[in-house]
């Protein structure tokens, strides 16, 4: 299997459930694991035959920037399937962290994974 990742993709939205955190924008970050068979892409060179990172780091950022959740977990689930359905992304690991939220922490949130992994 191989896998696609992008790493600390840092983004502002409007995350939380405390009035303060209703009325700033934050930053999350994702990191995003996706399995994805590369011989086509590697064979060919050609763009359209690869899961193309930049495609999935544009999309996530606009919806990210756009969205107004309360949990992270919410919007953890909401990314993951737009990558799953929009890109065909069979399995992906993601981790959205929230950095700040905690005094002490330097960041929380979620790790999911979603679909089946292949062998």
């Amino acid at each position: 299997m191989d896998i696609v990742f992008i790493e600390r993709l840092k983004i502002d939205t409007i995350i939380g459930i405390y009035e303060w955190e209703r009325m700033v924008r934050q930053t999350v970050t994702l990191d995003l694991e996706m399995a994805f068979d590369n011989t086509a892409p590697a064979a060919t060179d050609k763009i359209e035959d690869a899961l193309n990172y930049k495609a999935v780091s544009k999309r996530l950022i606009e919806f990210v920037e756009a969205s107004d959740f309360g949990l992270v977990e919410t919007l953890a689930e909401r990314c993951a399937q737009i990558v799953r359905e929009e890109f065909g992304v069979a399995w992906l690991r993601l981790r959205l962290r929230k950095p700040g939220a905690v005094r002490g922490a330097k960041a929380v949130g979620v790790q999911i994974e979603r679909g089946t992994r292949p062998a």
